[in-house]
């Protein structure tokens, strides 16, 4: 499947805002906006099947579209949505949160210069190393190759 139908498009819409408000307070936009919204619907690529399950899952809790629910509902909806998703609800997820942090606008707002990591890279502070020290610890799961 290559494109989502206008239904499922409502509510991406509808769920992205959910995931991602927009904030006044930060002044950016949420994950709605139709900037962040088309370049979604643009790189689904490989995810379209996922995202178009995931969806399909929450029009078939939701019953109607989800826009259209009250608040109370729409929460409850939401709530068995992340319960029964599995995957596609976490490809979904991931989806929004990859669209909507690569917008412009919210990179600015982060204090990241809104460029390609490369030629110039992005400088991280050095972390607390020591916090992988209970992942280190743990027995070897995989095989060494």
């Amino acid at each position: 499947m290559s494109e989502l139908t206008q239904a499922q498009r409502d509510d991406l819409r509808t769920i992205a805002a959910l995931i991602i408000p927009a904030s006044d307070e930060y002044k950016v936009p949420g994950a709605d906006d139709p900037t962040i919204q088309a370049d979604m619907l643009k790189t689904l690529g490989r995810d379209t099947a996922l995202v178009v399950k995931a969806l399909d899952h929450l029009a078939r809790l939701a019953g109607k579209p989800l826009a259209a629910l009250d608040p109370a509902k729409r929460d409850a909806v939401i709530k068995e949505f992340r319960a029964t998703g599995g995957a596609a609800a976490a490809t979904l997820v991931r989806v929004v949160l990859q669209c909507y942090y690569r917008d412009d606008r919210v990179l600015r707002s982060l204090g990241i210069e809104p460029r390609a990591p490369f030629p110039k890279g992005h400088v991280l502070p050095d972390g607390d190393w020591s916090l992988l020290d209970p992942v280190k610890a743990r027995p070897v799961d995989l095989r060494r190759a």
